[in-house]
């Protein structure tokens, strides 16, 4: 049986952290503690899109596949990346249209049941990646819109301030320079290590 993981005055603060423009809601995530029936961790890296980023899946505006990110911040946006993985975003903002995308976590809840969902013993290569940490959550596109406020979502923030890396996103060509992807520094869970800072 996992252990229920909430804090006093999580709420308030995950709804704080999602009120944040996109950027700033990535760095902020970092160190939080995400489950999903239980099973999850703490994540470690995340990516934020605006909606005036031309890679974000919401620059040409509303369309079926990305309604969530239009609605009101603190859903789960979920969706197939090159028609294989899932990938689980955290919509927030001011405005809509923009999220953060949760790339990696440090498995901490269920590390057993996540081994057995993605066929891997390596605890390092359980959640590295956004799409292996859909396969290790079960998250599909089922939970497209899903509170993350509220069952099968669990968050909890961090006792600390974590100390924070930042580089360019990956995997996208529009708006590459942006150094608008965030991880914790030192960790091992990462999906890919970070440049080095000049």
């Amino acid at each position: 049986m996992v252990g229920h993981i909430s804090r006093p005055g999580a709420e308030a603060r995950q709804g704080e952290v999602f009120a944040l423009e996109p950027v700033a809601a990535a760095r902020a995530l970092i160190g939080w503690t995400l489950t999903v029936d239980g099973v999850g961790g703490v994540i470690v890296e995340t990516e934020a899109y605006h909606h005036e980023d031309p890679a974000s899946h919401s620059f040409s505006g509303p369309t079926a596949r990305n309604a969530v990110m239009f609605g009101p911040p603190g859903r789960a946006y979920v969706y197939r990346s090159y028609g294989i993985h899932w990938c689980l975003n955290a919509v927030c903002g001011p405005d809509p249209g923009s999220a953060v995308l949760i790339r990696a976590l440090e498995p901490t809840h269920g590390t057993e049941i996540m081994r057995e969902r993605r066929g891997v013993e390596d605890v390092r290569q359980l959640c590295s990646g956004p799409g292996k940490l859909c396969q290790a959550l079960a998250v599909n596109r089922a939970l497209d819109g899903a509170r993350l406020d509220a069952a099968p979502f669990e968050m909890a923030p961090p006792d600390r301030e974590p100390a924070l890396v930042a580089g360019p996103r990956i995997g996208i060509t529009r708006a590459a320079d942006l150094a608008w992807r965030f991880g914790l520094k030192g960790s091992r869970f990462l999906s890919r290590p970070f440049p080095q800072a000049r």
